[in-house]
């Protein structure tokens, strides 16, 4: 029997942002499974590699409730990276389906009928 899995490296270029660093990071890095998560393949396994930074940015402003009271900083961090990817996948190329032809499990058995 010949192995039906294959491994491919990929590069991916994820976002995120979010309150912290921490939150930044953790919200592009969960973006790489919805990113390959959207092709048709049977995925097993998903290795980031490598993590090359494209951009890092941080947000400052000041937040007021009601345009006077109670000023706050806020600051929002967003992240750009470039992320090498070891996917372990199933070829369903390599899978050779048997065909056969069954009666219709939907059909109703009338047998009192058929005296």
């Amino acid at each position: 029997m010949s192995s039906i899995t294959e491994k491919k490296l990929r590069k991916i270029r994820v976002s995120g942002k979010g309150e912290t660093e921490q939150y930044a990071f953790a919200s592009a890095l969960g973006n790489i499974q919805k990113q390959i998560a959207s092709e048709k393949d049977v995925l097993l396994r998903i290795e980031p590699v490598e993590v090359d930074l494209i951009a890092a940015k941080k947000c400052s402003y000041t937040e007021r409730f009601l345009f006077f009271f109670f000023p706050r900083k806020r600051t929002v961090y967003q992240l750009e990276l470039e992320v090498s990817v070891q996917v372990s996948q199933i070829d369903l190329t390599k899978i050779d389906f048997s065909e056969e032809m069954i009666a219709n499990p939907e059909r109703l058995n009338l047998s009192f009928l058929t005296r």
